[in-house]
């Protein structure tokens, strides 16, 4: 648990990882960016946002060390300090999940506040206290009442996407409900980034795919790709970020590469 002692200290940066098609690299990504940036110094919180809780797993949180979750965090009377929990990595802590998460949608329906807790949550004098530098969001695959209270509360969103044929599908919904989110709810709100992940240089679709990602977005897409990569997958089976796993793979390589173009864009952002 993090001490929550200066309630002067810079907010974090919030990060929403989103994007409602399942299967494009979201938790791996969130698990092993949070890693990285832990790795160079910040102190990083993950939310798992997702009641399937596979961040929380991959983190080495095992369903009887989550006592308290991010389920308490939105609907109970719990604060961050008493959510986050650490982790094997030195700076990275988690809020865990689990499946009581899935009733979350229904059980804030009533509520005409109901888009706005998790950003109470995150900009309480508690939160601010626990002195994050960065908080990830891993959000669930939909847009739902979850992901839309990640993008209120958070600073911008960043977008994992499939090399595959149907990368851009989808997308544009994406796209809209940040649009939407940000004129209505969230004025500060920003894409962060495109990621390209499961890059395969042996497929001539992955570059086909890059290059209409590229053409589209533009500066959006991050020059850093994930590939895909044995090490990523199995990682998750040994309740380690790949990072752990094997710090020397190409995947994992990627992953602190992205992490150091996520930081120049932010410092780059600071000084422009």
């Amino acid at each position: 648990m993090p001490k929550a002692t200066e309630t002067t200290a810079k907010p974090a940066t919030i990060i929403a990882v989103a994007n409602q098609k399942g299967g494009v690299g979201k938790t791996t990504t969130a698990i092993n960016l949070g890693t990285a940036l832990a790795a160079v110094g910040r102190k990083v919180l993950l939310i798992d946002l997702d009641s399937q809780g596979n961040a929380s797993t991959g983190l080495g949180i095992s369903p009887d060390m989550r006592e308290v979750t991010t389920y308490d965090l939105l609907l109970g009377d719990t604060d961050l300090s008493s959510v986050a929990q650490e982790t094997m990595i030195p700076n990275f802590y988690i809020a865990p999940s689990t499946n009581d998460l899935s009733s979350a949608d229904v059980d804030m329906v009533n509520d005409p506040n109901r888009v706005l807790r998790m950003r109470k949550a995150l900009t309480s004098e508690n939160a601010v206290a626990c002195s994050f530098d960065y908080i990830l969001i891993d959000c669930p695959p939909s847009l739902n009442l979850l992901t839309v209270n990640a993008m209120v509360a958070a600073t911008s969103v960043l977008v994992p996407l499939q090399c595959e044929f149907f990368a851009l599908e989808g997308l544009s919904q994406l796209m809209l409900t940040i649009r939407e989110v940000k004129q209505s709810l969230n004025p500060q709100l920003k894409i962060q980034g495109i990621v390209l992940t499961m890059y395969d240089r042996r497929n001539n679709l992955s570059s086909q795919v890059e290059e209409d990602v590229r053409e589209n977005l533009g500066d959006l897409v991050y020059e850093t790709i994930i590939p895909r990569n044995i090490r990523l997958s199995e990682a998750p089976s040994h309740s380690v970020p790949a990072l752990i796993y094997d710090h020397k793979s190409s995947g994992s390589l990627a992953y602190q590469k992205l992490a150091a173009e996520l930081l120049g864009r932010m410092q780059d952002n600071v000084t422009g």
